[in-house]
């Protein structure tokens, strides 16, 4: 099912001060794509479904993915809520470990019928670029097309790397929608350094 939002009028448009705004990016697939070579670092890595985690468990692991880039809807979600959603048996959680060690992690989220949105895909920043992105990506294509479904999407922005976008298009998910997304900046209400997301202006309110 595709959301419809207010089309955002042509010309330009202020953010408000103390917030930042960024272009999301929606992308899906109606087929698993032909498997990729198993990368080199496979050989260390697993993939462990995370049965109903902890709140501060799962938080920790959040913000140390998503620490470069942004990631703050779980940081600030009202523990009731965020509890409902994992613990919710339609949305699957999974820790990538490197010998002991989380350094991933995805999230299928099910509640859809007849698809699955991939509602959080990454990894810390000394495992980027050594090929476990590439066997994270395989295993959440595998799982979510094990599933009966006709449908797999995603979503990014530009305050995620530069390499996302290019990295879910390689993956087999084609753009189909662009939308502006704006909130307040959460390096200036405290909930993550002011030093994060360097990518990303900082202008004072």
């Amino acid at each position: 099912m595709k959301t419809e939002f207010p089309a955002l009028a042509s010309g330009y448009s202020t953010v408000p001060p103390g917030h930042v705004a960024t272009i999301v990016t929606c992308l899906e697939m109606f087929a698993p794509p032909p498997r990729s070579p198993v990368p080199a670092a496979a050989a260390t890595l697993v993939l462990e479904r995370w049965d109903s985690p902890d709140i501060e468990g799962y938080r920790a692991l959040f913000r140390d993915v998503g620490a470069s880039w942004m990631w703050v809807s779980r940081l600030t979600m009202a523990d009731d809520k965020l509890a409902a959603i994992l613990n919710d048996p339609k949305v699957e959680i999974y820790a990538l470990v490197d010998a002991g060690r989380p350094i991933g992690l995805l999230e299928l989220d099910f509640r859809t019928e007849n698809e699955c949105e991939l509602g959080f895909f990454g990894l810390v920043s000394d495992a980027i670029g050594k090929g476990a992105g590439r066997f994270l990506m395989d295993k959440a294509i595998e799982t979510a097309w094990s599933r009966p479904i006709g449908r797999f999407w995603v979503h990014t922005c530009h305050l995620d790397s530069a390499a996302a976008l290019p990295f879910y298009q390689r993956s087999g998910f084609k753009p189909f929608r662009q939308m502006v997304e704006m909130l307040e900046d959460p390096r200036l209400t405290g909930v993550v350094p002011r030093t994060a997301s360097p990518h990303v202006p900082l202008i004072e309110a």
